[in-house]
């Protein structure tokens, strides 16, 4: 495989369009990402929702991208009826019952995996200790650390029973902000004494259970490094995450095409900076050409020893390890989707 097609799987990238169009599908051949991220606008109907599904897989055989999609519940929902619509997290979290968030998680997990979807942004592992925070809250289960750590670990148990990958977010905690990260660069000024006995503890708790993934957040916190927002530090990647506290899966970023890295040096040298910084995936969301030239900066910097090759052959390596996994697990049926028992499940949260 050339080095560029190595570079092209540590790049998940959004698609235009609910098929794929010929423009689409030369750039995904050119790219090789190691995923392919949905949204609303790739969603008509449940029959061009698998065969996108089905196609994007089959484009690169030697190593079908994961498809993922953000899918918490509550405001952050991609996909229209059949699928089931659950409560926000913080819903969840009021019933006081993680049994419900893994059951929830599962019935989630089962309706994704039956339609191609491998990966779900989720669950939320922030903690809500900002009543002002608009980007996160009641998408975070709980303004309790332990709380926030159990509903979430629960979560993904059920989500993973389901045949999906879950993905924790946002390290190292994004429940304090004011600014929303999408529009610009939040800054969380607390002590690291507070970020570490609060924010952290969800995290510790996923990592215990060998979460496979987990996102970063684009937000500098002084007190543990006062020049990069955490996708680009490697204090926060390399020194906190795998070093403090054991983590050995797949760290993708949160979207580079967000008002935190676009309005702050660009998502081209963000790319770089973030694999520098120990990121293993990188997230572009919304335009494949921008993912393109990201690919192609970095490969730039892989040649003038900007980047070790070491680096990117050990996030491919994790990545790739990812997949061998996932393709183990068991995808449910289409019946599945919209099933009366995860209406049920829906309703005793509501």
């Amino acid at each position: 495989m050339p080095i560029r097609h190595h570079l092209g799987q540590l790049f998940m990238v959004g698609i235009p369009d609910p098929t794929l169009t010929s423009e689409t599908r030369a750039q995904l051949q050119e790219l090789h990402p190691g995923g392919v991220i949905l949204f609303k606008r790739n969603y008509r109907n449940l029959d061009t929702l698998a065969a996108l599904c089905e196609e994007v897989h089959a484009l690169l055989p030697d190593q079908p991208p994961l498809i993922a999609l953000d899918h918490e519940g509550g405001r952050v929902h991609r996909l229209a009826p059949p699928f089931t619509h659950f409560p926000p997290a913080a819903k969840i979290g009021l019933t006081g019952s993680a049994t419900l968030a893994q059951q929830i998680g599962q019935a989630m997990g089962a309706e994704l995996s039956s339609i191609g979807i491998d990966l779900d942004f989720a669950p939320v592992l922030d903690v809500h200790t900002n009543p002002a925070n608009t980007v996160i809250g009641d998408r975070a289960f709980a303004s309790d650390p332990q709380l926030a750590g159990i509903f979430g670990c629960a979560q993904a148990r059920g989500l993973r029973a389901g045949g999906v990958i879950p993905c924790g977010k946002h390290f190292p905690g994004h429940g304090a902000t004011f600014m929303d990260s999408h529009h610009d660069l939040p800054h969380d000024a607390r002590s690291q004494e507070d970020i570490e006995k609060a924010d952290l503890q969800p995290f510790r708790m996923a990592i215990a259970e060998e979460i496979e993934m987990l996102i970063t957040a684009h937000v500098v916190y002084p007190a543990l490094d006062p020049d990069f927002p955490a996708t680009l530090s490697q204090r926060i990647i390399t020194d906190i995450l795998r070093e403090q506290l054991g983590f050995r899966g797949v760290v993708i970023t949160d979207d580079l095409e967000m008002g935190a890295i676009m309005r702050h040096g660009g998502v081209e040298r963000a790319a770089v900076q973030a694999l520098q910084a120990g990121a293993d995936m990188l997230l572009v969301c919304h335009q494949l050409d921008l993912a393109l030239r990201a690919r192609d900066t970095c490969l730039t910097a892989l040649d003038a020893g900007e980047l070790a090759p070491t680096r990117i052959e050990e996030a491919r390596q994790r990545i790739s390890i990812l997949k061998q996994r996932h393709a183990q697990q068991r995808r449910a049926g289409r019946e599945m989707i919209g099933a009366a028992a995860h209406r049920q499940l829906a309703g005793a949260v509501a």
